[in-house]
């Protein structure tokens, strides 16, 4: 998993990504049709390339993460249950790297 920050937010997400996050990022129906407006954390789900292409750059909009999945990452993305965690590893992962690189604290 590898992730970085953007110019815009000085490397640092200002809140931590939840499930409700993640759920509401994926309530677009014009990007993500077939997903249910209630999403059970365990039901399967399956995004299309360009689907998971937008939620990434959203993310990187809104938190200043930016994720670039290997393609096993990419497969295990199955459940909203997953997908929030793959982020949320990635987000924490990205705090202490900057607090380890001094550029910041741990949040």
């Amino acid at each position: 998993m590898s992730a970085g920050d953007t110019a815009s937010d000085g490397g640092l997400a200002l809140s931590p990504i939840t499930t409700d996050t993640v759920r509401e990022l994926l309530s677009d129906r014009r990007v993500f049709p077939a997903v249910p407006a209630e999403l059970d954390e365990d039901a399967e789900l399956v995004l299309d390339s360009l689907g998971l292409v937008w939620l990434l750059h959203v993310v990187e909009e809104r938190y200043g993460l930016v994720v670039e999945p290997s393609d096993e990452d990419v497969v295990g993305l199955t459940s909203l249950r997953r997908l929030t965690a793959y982020l949320r590893a990635a987000q924490t992962d990205r705090r202490r790297q900057r607090a380890t690189e001094g550029g910041g604290d741990e949040r």
